[in-house]
């Protein structure tokens, strides 16, 4: 390889990313629009999905529930009769319901898995069926490996479950040239962490325990993502990359 450099380039690759229309999502998609790639966002809200893809270079909004049935075979069609091909897959989307576990209704539970598990699963399937080589990358969290001491069972589980889908799917697939791998963020800024960093007790708590004494910045997980997205992870798969200031190694 003439320059090393090259290996973090996406040149004309196509991506799909969920959860596309704010946040990490919304990062996400223009990390890989800056690196060359031909991106397909979605989410639940079209009016925010559409302000993002304006902003990238070749992007196609596609607002969908990601619950529904078909929602995985839209996706993939529309990148296929776009693009032609799909080299890369970001699930990003997620939700949580903050309940004690005693409390939690079991319908919470199921949304929750729904959500954060079974549409993962369902995107990454169908895309990997349409893969010649590529990249799934699922977005977990610090909480899919350690417990917290707050009411965050359906997220912790769904989470749990989904990094260790993670290295099912990796190990399933590895000889099929498709990739799969999970990074685990811990607390940026988002819609989910709104509350928390709004409460001064919230910053407080999060500077005493994250070992780096501070929440991370959005571009601290655009390294991540580049990193398996590309050339550059070629020989990674099953992979969990913790990006949360050292917390799941306390």
């Amino acid at each position: 390889m003439d320059d090393p450099l090259d290996q973090f380039r996406l040149g004309d690759r196509v991506a799909i990313v969920t959860g596309a229309s704010s946040g990490l999502g919304a990062r996400f998609s223009r990390v890989l629009d800056a690196a060359g790639a031909r991106v397909v966002v979605t989410a639940r809200r079209g009016e925010l999905l559409a302000s993002v893809a304006e902003q990238l270079t070749d992007a196609t909004p596609v607002t969908c529930d990601l619950t529904e049935a078909d929602a995985a075979d839209v996706l993939v069609d529309v990148a296929l009769e776009r693009y032609g091909r799909i080299d890369v897959v970001v699930n990003n989307a997620g939700a949580t319901v903050e309940l004690p576990a005693t409390d939690l209704p079991l319908d919470d539970l199921r949304r929750v898995l729904e959500i954060n598990l079974v549409a993962p699963f369902a995107l990454a399937r169908r895309a990997a069926a349409a893969m010649q080589r590529g990249s799934i990358i699922n977005v977990t969290s610090q909480y899919g490996s350690v417990g917290v001491n707050g009411p965050m069972a359906a997220y912790s589980a769904s989470k749990g479950a989904l990094e260790n889908l993670t290295r099912q799917l990796a190990v399933e697939w590895a000889r099929t040239g498709v990739r799969v791998n999970a990074i685990a963020p811990g607390y940026f800024p988002s819609e989910m962490t709104t509350g928390l960093l709004a409460d001064e007790r919230g910053r407080t708590w999060l500077r005493r325990t994250t070992p780096v004494g501070r929440i991370g910045e959005e571009h601290e997980l655009d390294g991540a993502l580049l990193f398996l997205a590309t050339d550059a992870s070629s020989f990674v798969t099953g992979s969990v990359l913790h990006v949360d200031g050292g917390w799941t190694a306390q």
